[in-house]
């Protein structure tokens, strides 16, 4: 479907509400959801149906991937995307009749595939927990998070409690140590350390954690101080596994991401433009180095890594024994 500029899709405009809050100097709006919980009919994934609470993502990542989406409420320009948070209001009732037909199919639900569950809309709105609320309420359901905040803390005990009828895990996505370096690349995401304490306080709750090295920037934190680091904190704060992948440049993030680069770091222009000339995707050369060297470090520092593309495909479950994306 092609977009036009500025004009929200057909299938958007009847569910864009009027702008309820405002903090910050962000400006929060109503989108009806006719479903929370939406099914995947693409190519096979290692997630079966997905959750965003949210659309658009204060956390304001640079290099997020999931910018283009705006363009479908019309918002073309790039800052919108961390400034104009619509929020998904459903129904208890609905989102309990959606959990359950997703237990019934035996797949995973993925909560935070495009935008952070956990951003601090939450901490007022609180979407993401009332979809938890109501994942207890559907024993043997099977969820995952993946998130950059600390404020799913919060959820320990409703997470508990989903963990002993169902399955659940937390993906903590965390690139680099380097405070300074990480406050420019996530502007508005807490702190790394914090984000490894959060790790530890859940898997000592006995919460499944994973960490998630997502994206490995070129020249920033592909380095093997940082990586090293990253996986020797993880196995230290009790997850079971890190998953990596290198930066996806896709057209609208890919020019946000070009911008910032000019401004913080113009020095790396040009080996970005040679990484991901004419593509999405760094050069195959490159992507293999980084690949190896997560598998090397990993090795030595004795903690489980494996690449994003290496993660099984998820097939219907009738049991929650299995715990393996």
């Amino acid at each position: 479907m092609k977009i036009k500029p500025g004009v929200p899709a057909p299938g958007m405009r009847d569910r864009m509400g009027p702008t309820f809050d405002e903090r910050r100097g962000v400006e929060y709006r109503q989108l009806r959801a006719a479903s929370l919980v939406n099914r995947l009919n693409a190519r096979p994934l290692p997630f079966g149906w997905t959750a965003n609470p949210y659309r658009g993502c204060e956390m304001a990542c640079r290099y997020c991937f999931a910018r283009y989406t705006h363009e479908f409420l019309g918002h073309n320009e790039s800052e919108a995307f961390e400034r104009r948070i619509y929020v998904k209001l459903t129904d208890p009732g609905s989102l309990v009749a959606e959990l359950k037909r997703a237990r019934r199919s035996g797949l995973l639900v993925a909560l935070g595939t495009a935008t952070d569950p956990y951003q601090p809309a939450e901490s007022k709105f609180e979407v993401t927990r009332r979809v938890l609320e109501g994942a207890v309420k559907v024993p043997g359901v099977r969820l995952s998070i993946t998130t950059k905040s600390t404020l799913v803390r919060r959820d320990l005990v409703l997470l508990q409690e989903i963990a002993a009828r169902s399955e659940i895990a937390v993906n903590f996505s965390i690139t680099t140590l380097d405070e300074a370096l990480a406050r420019r690349l996530e502007p508005r995401a807490p702190r790394p350390d914090l984000r490894f304490e959060a790790m530890r306080a859940l898997a000592a709750g006995g919460i499944l954690t994973r960490l998630f090295i997502m994206p490995v920037l070129p020249r920033l934190t592909d380095g093997e101080t940082n990586l090293r680091a990253l996986l020797v904190r993880a196995r230290e704060a009790g997850a079971q596994i890190a998953e990596s992948n290198v930066l996806f440049l896709r057209p609208g993030t890919r020019e946000t991401f070009f911008e910032f680069l000019r401004a913080e770091f113009p020095e790396l222009v040009p080996e970005y433009e040679r990484l991901y000339a004419g593509s999405a995707y760094a050069r195959r050369d490159y992507v293999g180095e980084v690949e190896a060297r997560v598998r090397r470090l990993s090795a030595e520092v004795g903690f489980a890594a494996r690449r994003r593309d290496d993660r099984p495909v998820d097939t219907p479950s009738p049991r929650q024994l299995a715990l393996v994306w």
